[in-house]
């Protein structure tokens, strides 16, 4: 059984607002384990907070603060056990799941650069 989805169309892509976010503040969700929560500076869109099932993969979350992340910039808001999450931050992850990285820009850049 394969694990790759589906083609989509290029017009499906595009729906995607992809953007470059400076991680302002890490603190841990209050109300589980395994989530953190994310105070994104996402530029001109202005500031939003994420919340991540990161916490296990991560010896120390606070490394995070002042890196450039990449977001999916315009999904839904949803609520998180009570938290409201406004976006989606984009990591890679091995197949067993033991090992995830988020996604990083390699050298500095502004808060809210689309990524295409």
């Amino acid at each position: 059984m394969s694990d790759t989805p589906g083609i989509i169309e290029y017009d499906d892509f595009v729906k995607m607002d992809l953007r470059t976010a400076k991680v302002l503040e890490v603190r841990e969700h209050p109300n589980a384990d395994k989530l953190i929560c994310l105070k994104l500076d996402v530029g001109p869109l202005g500031e939003r907070q994420i919340v991540a099932g990161l916490k296990p993969y991560l010896t120390d979350p606070q490394s995070l603060v002042g890196k450039t992340i990449v977001i999916v910039a315009n999904l839904a808001p949803r609520a998180m056990r009570g938290e409201a999450s406004q976006g989606m931050l984009l990591a890679a992850s091995s197949d067993d799941r033991s090992r995830v990285i988020i996604l990083t820009t390699d050298e500095p850049m502004a808060p809210g650069c689309k990524i295409s």
